[in-house]
């Protein structure tokens, strides 16, 4: 494909990078720091873990060698990450200009607009906050148990979000409504970076999905999950990644690997759709980029 124009790109600020799954962003930020200079950093939560190199699609050998990269496959499974840990981190590369690029869209609001600082959950209660969201009429239970700040300010139907207010409720006693009425100014403010979402045709989209993760297949996805299975837990943060589940349950006989491969592709695509809802809702303010502009 093409090279991608890089005349609109400003080379004296820091460069952010939204878009749906496979729509380019790695190849576009790659590019850009290849002409312009710049640290490619990592905006996706799960090219943080050191497990999946193939299955989320990291940088290539050719790319590190390419350009700089940083907060790529660095957190072993079993460590607790969060989009906090994402901001320190980042925060210690400020130094330089960055090209951040990724798909995890709290990662690059948390960025430019701040995160309230919450003190991390407990072990012990994540734990029970698992367990009671998975029982019946869990998520309506932790609901009725929150503040009402909280409640009026988060979406019910999310478990995932109520989990965390729960959470933060329980263990600061000061609802997670009230914690971000305090957020801090952010990181890297909207002025002093260019930020592009990548937009693209939803066919053209599904379509490169599939091909993606056929691609993945043929460079060893399958022995990357296998490496990982004696160790495998549903509900740890690294087993998140997209066709790690159903690679899971071929290997465990439970799929042939033609029907794993359907589902994985399959959530592939709901996962972008997911990112491009986040993405209108939230990132209305930043400037659209044609996925056509971007090579892959």
């Amino acid at each position: 494909m093409r090279d991608p124009d890089l005349t609109q790109i400003d080379a004296s600020r820091h460069l952010l990078i939204a878009g749906p799954t496979a729509s380019g962003k790695s190849a576009l930020a790659l590019a850009v720091a290849e002409a312009q200079g710049g640290l490619v950093v990592n905006a996706d939560a799960l090219q943080v873990w050191s497990c999946w190199r193939v299955l989320t699609a990291r940088p290539s050998a050719a790319d590190l060698a390419a350009a700089p990269h940083a907060l790529y496959g660095h957190v072993a499974p079993g460590e607790v990450w969060s989009v906090g840990d994402w901001l320190r981190e980042v925060a210690a590369l400020t130094g330089q200009r960055l090209i951040v690029a990724g798909g995890t869209g709290l990662y690059l609001t948390a960025l430019t607009r701040g995160l309230a600082p919450i003190p991390a959950t407990p072990p012990d209660l994540r734990r029970l906050a698992d367990a009671r969201l998975a029982e019946p009429g869990g998520l309506a239970a932790l609901v009725a148990e929150l503040d009402a700040p909280s409640r009026a300010a988060i979406d019910l139907q999310n478990p995932a979000r109520v989990q965390r207010a729960w959470e933060v409720w329980q263990a600061t006693g000061r609802g997670i409504a009230d914690w971000q009425a305090d957020t801090p100014p952010p990181l890297i403010a909207p002025a002093e970076c260019q930020r592009l979402v990548i937009t693209a045709d939803r066919d053209w989209l599904a379509e490169r999905i599939a091909l993606r993760f056929d691609t993945m297949l043929d460079q060893g996805a399958l022995d990357e999950v296998r490496a990982m299975l004696p160790l495998w837990d549903p509900a740890a943060q690294w087993a998140k990644a997209i066709g790690a589940p159903e690679l899971i349950a071929h290997l465990q006989g439970h799929l042939t690997l033609a029907q794993a491969r359907e589902r994985a592709v399959i959530a592939s695509r709901q996962y972008a759709k997911a990112q491009r809802i986040w993405f209108r809702g939230r990132m209305r303010d930043w400037q659209m980029w044609q996925a056509g502009n971007a090579t892959a």
